[in-house]
């Protein structure tokens, strides 16, 4: 069976389930944003950051699932065969190639370009020999038809967000914040267009889904955050954000910026 188990929880439907078992049952959809496993060059350096920790601080979480590297073909085929619009997917700086290859020479899906999340609090290079990753890439493709459609006119792709907000959940180890989802959804995608996460891990998609009234779907294979991400959403259906409108949200400022803005006036 490849629907396990199926929660409707305000405007969005969780399934647990292997999501290329479960997507081919599930028709057409107007965008899917995800955040796949990483590449296995990233798992690798991973758990070789995880071991050199030196500070004193809490190691990080294993990752407990394999890399997208086998996957990727087959879910990029059925991503075309389903999808009228925006495809987006997190990856590694080193596994851009790889998607970007993958969709320019086996499918007709148009790569349009790499947008990046910058992290302003991001974990330090713990060993100190050289510079810490304060970013994380996200692919940006187009699958529907005619010129692609998107709402933030002639806007930059930098996406600026701290990890670690004060309401992160932190159960999952890869977990992106909502506020960045949330920005991301209103540039791309319209109130009334259906969502697709194959990936949900926790459900933070699925969570600025129901801050911004959209529907979603999300498909996720481990049981345990399966039940997390069910109660992040029944959290965001009790607990609606007041700031949160149909108008664009205003990103908070980090505290560079800030310093930056005074020393300007």
């Amino acid at each position: 069976m490849a629907i396990v188990k199926e929660e409707r929880i305000g405007n969005q439907r969780l399934i647990l389930g292997d999501c290329l078992k479960v997507m081919p049952l599930l028709g057409r959809f107007d965008a899917v944003v995800t955040d796949p496993p990483y590449e296995a060059i990233f798992h690798k350096n991973y758990e070789n950051t995880k071991l050199r920790r030196i500070d004193g601080g809490a190691r990080r979480k294993n990752l407990n699932f394999e890399s997208v590297d086998k996957i990727r073909p087959q879910l990029i085929k059925f991503i075309e065969s389903f999808c009228n619009g925006w495809f987006l997917a997190f990856c590694s700086a080193e596994g851009v190639g790889n998607w970007r290859s993958e969709i320019v020479n086996n499918t007709k899906i148009k790569f349009k370009t790499t947008c990046i999340w910058v992290k302003p609090d991001c974990l330090p290079k713990l060993n100190a020999q050289g510079p810490a990753v304060g970013y994380e890439p996200f692919i940006t493709t187009w699958n529907g038809n005619g010129h692609a459609k998107w709402f933030a006119g002639g806007k930059r792709g930098v996406y600026i967000h701290n990890t670690n907000a004060i309401d992160r959940h932190g159960k999952h180890p890869t977990e992106k914040p909502w506020r960045l989802l949330v920005e991301i959804l209103q540039d791309f995608t319209a109130e009334t267009q259906t969502i697709l996460d194959p990936f949900l891990g926790s459900g933070t998609t699925l969570v600025a889904c129901q801050k911004l009234g959209r529907q979603g779907t999300g498909i996720e294979l481990d049981p345990d955050y399966f039940e997390i991400a069910c109660k992040r959403v029944d959290e965001a259906t009790r607990q609606p954000d007041l700031f949160i409108s149909n108008e664009k949200t205003q990103q908070i400022p980090t505290q560079d910026a800030m310093v930056f803005e005074k020393e300007q006036q």
